[in-house]
């Protein structure tokens, strides 16, 4: 029986070495190599391109609402991913109409996207067809010609990864640094 016990105790180790150690730094390692801007963070001194980032002011372009819109606090903390309410919910129902509400006060016509959430929740790209919908307020709020915001915006499409996956999108991050270096 102490020769089981050992073999299970060895066992044991071995493997909580390969698939508690090795292959976690393995996956670490490799997506350091591969996907650095992703690995690190994506940390800039202004934010993150990979998560959303809230813009009050109407100066700037906003992206798809956090899901603190979907939180009964003041202050909620958003956890990606948990707690989506159905299409039926009255909460999601209340959360899009003070969202297009909040977007109309501002002169921007409401997109789908604009005023729903996305799966993760935090979600840092909009629609160039999002964007668009809001160049006439940015412009008039900013004093700049709506011609000089729309060549912005146009400057920050990316298009589908590998030309078929996905949709065209833009980085409200960038878009709006964009901005802020434009006079």
């Amino acid at each position: 029986m102490l020769a089981h016990l050992r073999r299970s105790f060895v066992a044991s180790i071995i493997f909580l070495a390969i698939c508690g150690l090795a292959y976690p730094l393995a996956g670490t390692g490799v997506s350091h190599l591969l996907f650095e801007h992703q690995a690190n963070g994506s940390l800039t001194a202004d934010g993150s391109t990979l998560i959303g980032q809230t813009w009050k002011s109407p100066m700037w372009f906003e992206g798809r609402p956090d899901g603190t819109v979907l939180t009964t606090g003041p202050g909620g903390i958003v956890v990606s991913g948990t707690n989506q309410p159905g299409p039926r919910s009255k909460a999601l129902e209340q959360a899009v109409a003070k969202q297009a509400a909040a977007l109309e006060k501002k002169g921007i016509v409401p997109t789908n996207d604009l005023v729903t959430t996305s799966g993760s929740l935090l979600d840092p790209d909009i629609s160039p067809a999002d964007a668009y919908a809001q160049v006439d307020a940015v412009a008039s709020a900013r004093g700049l010609p709506v011609g000089a915001v729309r060549r912005l915006v146009a400057k920050y499409i990316r298009p589908k990864e590998l030309g078929f996956l996905g949709a065209d999108h833009i980085d409200v991050l960038e878009l709006n640094l964009g901005l802020a270096r434009l006079r």
